[in-house]
């Protein structure tokens, strides 16, 4: 396995290619951390926004992933979007009047990413990447997507699905089962961030002077 500080395989969505200043983002990212700390799990959303204004949180994982595959899942509708590891959920940030503004809005695409973060993901660059190690590679299992496909000539409407005898013609992740977490989730939800957050930013008070709308509601 070697030396992996630094490294960061990012799992996310995003639409900076089509917005590219006011751009929205929903990440995975698992950070390459230091020697004590092999990998890191970081959440990271953008709502119109740049990335300035990122809201991370993070998370020491209760498993070491390159041990074998494990399953990490975003859930995103009107409603809410919940960040899930192995079915459990681990963030939720509910869609209401405070978070309205920088709730993530427009079409999205899905990517994968593998590169050099040392400068944020090892405490400003304490501990960057060795290349002796290199090349780093990143396996992927199965991958599942349920959504809503998008015209490109409707790009900019969050609500407007292609119609087809083979697509949904609505969101299928708007149905009565993805409006809230159950209790058994929410009972995970507890766990995870009171046993394996160290980090968010609604706590970092030297960042934010004035911490975000959310954050204090």
């Amino acid at each position: 396995m070697g030396d992996t500080s630094g490294v960061v395989l990012a799992f996310y969505m995003s639409n900076s290619d089509v917005f590219p200043h006011n751009h929205d983002e929903i990440d995975f990212e698992l950070l390459g951390h230091e020697k004590r700390r092999q990998w890191v799990l970081q959440t990271n959303i953008y709502g119109n926004g740049s990335v300035k204004t990122g809201r991370e949180e993070k998370f020491y994982l209760w498993f070491d992933p390159t041990q074998e595959f494990h399953q990490y899942s975003m859930l995103w509708n009107t409603h809410h979007i919940v960040f899930l590891v192995d079915n459990i959920p681990i963030r939720e940030v509910i869609y209401n009047q405070v978070s309205s503004s920088v709730y993530p809005s427009k079409p999205m695409s899905l990517y994968t990413t593998i590169w050099d973060g040392s400068q944020w993901a090892t405490h400003g660059g304490k501990y960057p990447v060795n290349y002796k190690y290199a090349p780093f590679v990143a396996s992927l299992g199965e991958l599942k997507a349920e959504g809503c496909l998008m015209s490109k000539t409707n790009s900019t409407s969050p609500s407007s699905c292609l119609k087809s005898s083979t697509l949904l013609t609505s969101d299928p992740v708007e149905g009565d089962e993805y409006i809230k977490l159950t209790s058994q989730q929410t009972a995970g939800l507890k766990w995870a961030r009171s046993k394996h957050m160290f980090y968010s930013y609604c706590k970092d008070t030297s960042r934010y002077k004035v911490l975000p709308p959310e954050c204090r509601a």
